[in-house]
């Protein structure tokens, strides 16, 4: 007889729901011209169609929806200090009062606040974050508003946008030599889960579907 046992469980109420998901940087296009960095960690991939999820109220949407099109620049492990350099600005002058009351500075400059460097992209304006190992240009296709009503973050709403993925740039070193595959023994992306920052771990195995 199976001798399982089924492990205790409860009920609770976590404040997030970020329970491991990639960390994205989006490039977007200010109304300026200069270039602003959204550091995000609500996304899917299916196909060539990337679902993310923003907080309304940021300067990243703002461009996003204004512009339809953004590059979707994903960090690696070694860039967790870059990126949290960044989590605490915003590129809305002057901050909005929610952001404020939790600690959030405008930065004009979010490059040179993280220690990072652009690069062209082939599609659209916004440039790509050359030190992030895959980079992809992307163009909105939809963006869905919704209440914030049980989050308590005081911004106004959220949207879940659509992108369409047009090119993806990867560093040669993550590429399996030869093909269009990314080699998963050498990809090491950063993960955010639970407002924690953590790598990819060790590996445990691969899909019957895997392609090498």
């Amino acid at each position: 007889m199976d001798s399982y046992r089924t492990p205790d469980t409860r009920i609770i109420h976590p404040s997030i729901l970020y329970f491991g998901t990639p960390v994205v940087l989006i490039t977007t296009r200010n109304p300026d011209g200069s270039t602003n960095i959204t550091p995000m960690s609500s996304a899917w991939a299916l196909a060539d169609r990337v679902v993310i999820g923003l907080t309304g109220g940021g300067q990243g949407l703002a461009n996003l929806q204004r512009e339809r099109e953004c590059v979707l620049n994903l960090a690696a492990e070694d860039q967790q200090e870059a990126v949290e350099r960044l989590a605490p600005t915003t590129g809305c002058d002057p901050v909005p009062a929610w952001k404020r009351a939790v600690g959030y500075r405008h930065e004009a400059d979010k490059f040179a606040v993280a220690g990072l460097h652009t690069a062209p992209s082939s599609t659209v304006n916004a440039p790509r974050i050359a030190e992030c190992p895959l980079q992809l240009e992307a163009r909105l296709l939809l963006a869905v508003q919704r209440p914030l009503d049980a989050w308590r973050d005081g911004a106004g709403g959220y949207v879940m946008a659509e992108l369409e993925v047009l090119h993806v740039h990867a560093h040669d070193d993550v590429v399996v030599p030869g093909t269009q595959h990314i080699d998963p023994r050498r990809y090491q992306p950063l993960f955010y889960l639970f407002r924690h920052y953590v790598g990819r771990g060790h590996a445990l195995g691969k899909t019957f579907k895997a392609e090498v």
